[in-house]
């Protein structure tokens, strides 16, 4: 994932590139299937993405075969230096 998540200030990691792999599809493939720009989906890939509509949710885990939690996760709070991190 690229440093998007970090500088953003948000945890949510995308799994996007190991779902394409693990299919063998392209994110040009992929693009096609939902129509969605590759650019756009680029941006999501990186994890620079600010936002995602339920139907693009949708759109991706029908055309990958998978769940939400399948493409995006949370990683765990830092020990330190976070808010609300113990």
């Amino acid at each position: 994932m690229g440093t998007g998540a970090a500088e953003d200030g948000h945890r949510v990691e995308v799994h996007l590139d190991r779902l394409l792999a693990a299919r063998g599809m392209t994110l040009v493939e992929l693009s096609e299937r939902v129509g969605i720009s590759v650019v756009n989906l680029s941006v999501l890939k990186n994890g620079r993405a600010r936002a995602i509509r339920f139907s693009t949710l949708t759109a991706l885990c029908d055309a990958l075969d998978c769940t939400p939690g399948d493409l995006l996760t949370v990683r765990e709070r830092a020990a330190c230096g976070e808010p609300g991190a113990e």
